[in-house]
């Protein structure tokens, strides 16, 4: 709560600073999402689900008359379920935690943005190598995922060039990819280079944190301070299908057997097929590999994820996702029909899944484990 409070203080002290002076020039914006869903799942402790979400959200743009802008960010993620068996029990939670609390500096080639906000990068769309700060899973239709605190400055150069350099600080619950979780006292730091190439683009990205293994008590050796590194690898390509892959590999300086190195690799494919208003298909496989030694590859877990998207009229749009883990020999199947209007927007899902979920696709997996439907309908303001 420190944190939340020192930046609000910064933030709002900022705004009084300059609306004194420019407040006919200024931009407030207030705006927001809420969404509401019943979840059926017969496997579950509570079979049916009941939910709200509300994510309100205050943008405040200074009208400096130069060529730069200074602009702040407010939200917040409000969450209310009630779990239901029915002629039996019933439970309910709530929570209320800030989703984004950022401020901005930007002109045409610059940015820098500091406090709580989302970082993600990368050209896969599924599997992704490169998911080190986000829970973004595909199949969530609202594509929610919890923040992370620090800064993030990005210079753009004229040939679409572009330089990442962020530095994070207080983030102890995992993030992304990660198992083990980090030391929050102790600020970890990366970048990311970006540039064109023939008919496509690649990336190279690079991050540092400490992490700490002390309550992974009994199962792995226990520190307080491991220095972790992670590089990372990507690219693009626009030819008759478009073509991508990302790598990653993590090593950590300390021995914690089979997490102390990971290579993760990514190659992915999409086409849209001519077939009535077209449909599109997107295929990507994941090699994943937990090892006591670099590229060992002792211990790989492989995937498949087939996603096809297909418009119905106007407003009608219906998804299909699957997945195989080949190891185990498992398919995932979750399917997606929704209808939008201006601000409004329906979904309808169910899934056929194994109890076991197992899929490294983000945050909502234990939400789609087993078989279900869920309809859900969304306003944004």
């Amino acid at each position: 709560m420190n944190k939340i409070l020192h930046i609000s203080i910064l933030i709002f002290a900022s705004l009084n600073a300059f609306s004194q002076s420019k407040e006919e020039e200024n931009k407030l914006e207030f705006k927001g999402q809420l969404s509401s869903w019943v979840h059926y799942n017969n496997n579950n402790t509570y079979p049916v689900y009941v939910g709200t979400r509300y994510i309100p959200q205050l943008n405040y743009e200074f009208n400096t008359n130069t060529n730069y802008k200074i602009d702040f960010e407010a939200s917040a993620n409000a969450v209310g379920d009630v779990g239901i068996q029915f002629w039996d029990k019933a439970e309910g939670n709530a929570s209320l935690n800030p989703y984004r609390l950022w401020g901005r500096y930007s002109t045409d080639q610059l940015e820098v943005r500091i406090g709580l906000q989302k970082i993600d990068f990368g050209t896969a769309q599924i599997l992704r190598a490169l998911r080190w700060f986000d829970q973004v899973d595909p199949r969530d239709p609202l594509q929610l995922t919890d923040g992370v605190y620090g800064a993030l400055a990005r210079y753009y150069f004229l040939n679409n060039a572009n330089i990442w350099l962020w530095s994070l600080y207080g983030n102890n619950n995992q993030k992304g990819m990660e198992v083990i979780g980090t030391n929050k006292t102790i600020p970890e730091f990366g970048g990311r280079i970006q540039f064109p190439v023939p008919m496509g683009e690649t990336g190279i990205s690079y991050h540092h944190r400490v992490a700490n293994s002390e309550e992974f008590e009994g199962v792995i050796p226990e520190y307080e301070k491991i220095p972790e590194n992670r590089i990372g690898i990507d690219g693009k390509w626009d030819l008759v299908v478009g073509l991508w892959f990302e790598g990653a590999y993590v090593n950590k300086s300390k021995y914690v057997g089979a997490l102390t190195h990971q290579q993760i690799f990514t190659l992915g494919s999409d086409y849209t097929f001519n077939l009535g208003a077209g449909l599109n298909v997107t295929l990507e496989h994941m090699l994943f590999s937990n090892d006591e030694n670099a590229f060992e590859f002792a211990n790989t877990n492989n995937n498949t994820a087939l996603s096809m998207m297909y418009p119905i009229g106007m407003f009608d749009n219906i998804q299909a996702i699957s997945y195989y883990n080949w190891e185990q020999k498992q398919i995932y199947n979750f399917v997606n029909w929704f209808r939008s209007f201006d601000k409004t927007t329906f979904y309808l899902m169910a899934y056929w899944n194994p109890e076991n979920a197992v899929v490294p696709t983000g945050g909502i997996q234990n939400l789609y484990a087993g078989k279900g439907i869920q309809f859900m309908f969304v306003f944004n303001h």
